[in-house]
């Protein structure tokens, strides 16, 4: 058994400090771009790009906690098809509001090194249907949003032209959000007519971002600002970050367990569990933004990777997440007489292992005008342990993340996984991972 993984927290206050600097913090909050912080890459579609050929409205096809979640899919028929005849259903994944499906065709299907034809392009052109899945409300929880893959499962099947079994999963949560469809599915006895499963880079164990940087964005959005602005916590305390991320806080003065903090996610792990974790009948595919040998980034677990003041009326420093240890500091931010100091324990140093990349740190150093080295910037998100579904317990995270998991013998709930050469960006299409999926799915 490891030792919990905890957050403490020093807090203090300075009335005079308070009283002087009011007006002052309130005119720097007021300057803070709009928007949450944390949201992973989207594309930007292009004039006179492809179009889809149609677009289906989708309803959950079954309330979850009351709620009737909605979404839509758009339609690229392969080329030389005029019906859906080999349906790829490929979900959206983590980030806030609604999705851009434009966007993530343009994302999906963009130049790469080494590639003259974009990875959509390629399954078009070699007779498959790709079905891209969006929601109204990408934060909301996995299960809602599982319930509208389901409708969209149900409708392409019965759109299909002919009885070629489909493929289905999605990038980053949206392989989440497939999996646990799928499970459900055929748990309910529901045919899904799936024979394959992939998820780019989806963290089955958990994701991570940086404690101190949740602890920044709520503590940031608590200071005054105007009328309207979507408050930059809004994506980190979300059904979906609690259910995503192996170490959560609900608010910047929290203090205690980090991996079990979120009701909504311990339940989603018993779920998982009830359903049978993965999907049993489709050939389960994945594939890593992190690398596989065990090669991380050179991001010194506990050291300083920036800081920002202005004077007696705002200060901002962060840390690197030092590996394990009882007491660690994190981080301090300071404002209108508020100070938090935050404290780990027990909790391991993320941000350099291997995996898909975020540049957590660089939005928030951007945003608050501090100075950070290039290199720092992007820091793990998906570790490639989790990435292709090791096993272990994705509480106690009881795994040496810098596992070698291309050697033989690593234990994964995937039938075949690919990890990119190198850590690249969460999401980020690169030749080593489409050659390896167009060879498995294209035939």
């Amino acid at each position: 058994m490891t030792q919990e993984a905890r957050i403490d927290v020093e807090l203090t206050w300075n009335q005079a400090e308070e009283e002087s600097s009011t007006e002052k913090v309130a005119e720097f909050a007021k300057d803070l771009p709009p928007g949450p912080w944390f949201g992973t890459p989207t594309g930007v579609a292009r004039a006179g790009g492809r179009q889809p050929n149609h677009t289906w409205p989708l309803r959950s096809a079954r309330p979850y906690r009351r709620e009737i979640a909605l979404g839509e899919a758009a339609v690229y028929l392969a080329d030389g098809h005029d019906e859906l005849e080999r349906p790829f259903i490929f979900a959206d994944g983590f980030n806030y509001g609604p999705s851009d499906l434009p966007g993530l065709f343009a994302h999906f299907n963009a130049p790469y090194p080494g590639g003259e034809v974009g990875f959509l392009d390629q399954l078009l052109a070699a007779g498959i249907d790709v079905i891209l899945v969006g929601f109204e409300q990408r934060h909301t929880h996995i299960q809602a949003n599982a319930g509208v893959v389901i409708s969209a499962i149900n409708e392409a099947v019965q759109r299909r032209r002919g009885d070629a079994e489909l493929i289905v999963g999605g990038v980053s949560m949206g392989g989440i959000i497939t999996r646990y469809a799928l499970a459900e599915m055929e748990k309910q006895n529901q045919d899904h007519q799936t024979a394959t499963y992939l998820s780019w880079d989806s963290p089955h164990n958990g994701a991570w971002i940086p404690l101190v940087l949740q602890q920044m964005a709520y503590f940031f959005e608590s200071l005054p600002t105007g009328p309207g602005k979507i408050k930059k916590a809004e994506l980190i305390r979300s059904p979906a970050a609690q259910q995503l991320l192996y170490a959560w806080i609900p608010d910047a003065k929290y203090e205690g367990p980090v991996a079990t903090s979120s009701e909504l996610r311990t339940q989603f792990l018993d779920e998982l569990r009830e359903l049978g974790q993965f999907p049993e009948r489709p050939h389960k595919l994945g594939v890593a933004n992190g690398a596989g040998n065990g090669t991380g980034r050179d991001l010194p677990p506990g050291m300083e990777v920036f800081k920002y003041q202005i004077p007696l009326v705002v200060y901002a420093q962060a840390n690197f997440q030092p590996d394990g240890g009882e007491r660690k500091r994190i981080g301090e931010m300071r404002a209108a007489g508020q100070v938090r100091r935050g404290f780990t324990s027990h909790v391991p140093g993320l941000d350099g292992v291997p995996g898909g990349t975020l540049d957590s740190f660089g939005q928030i150093a951007e945003e608050l005008g501090a100075d950070i080295p290039e290199t720092y910037k992007f820091s793990c998100f998906v570790p490639s342990v989790s990435a292709v579904a090791l096993d272990y317990d994705p509480a106690e995270w009881d795994v040496d993340p810098y596992k070698n998991v291309e050697a033989n013998g690593a234990k994964t709930a995937l039938d075949e996984f690919k990890c990119d050469s190198e850590n690249t960006m969460h999401s980020q299409v690169t030749k080593p991972l489409v050659d390896w999926i167009v060879e498995r799915i294209v035939h």
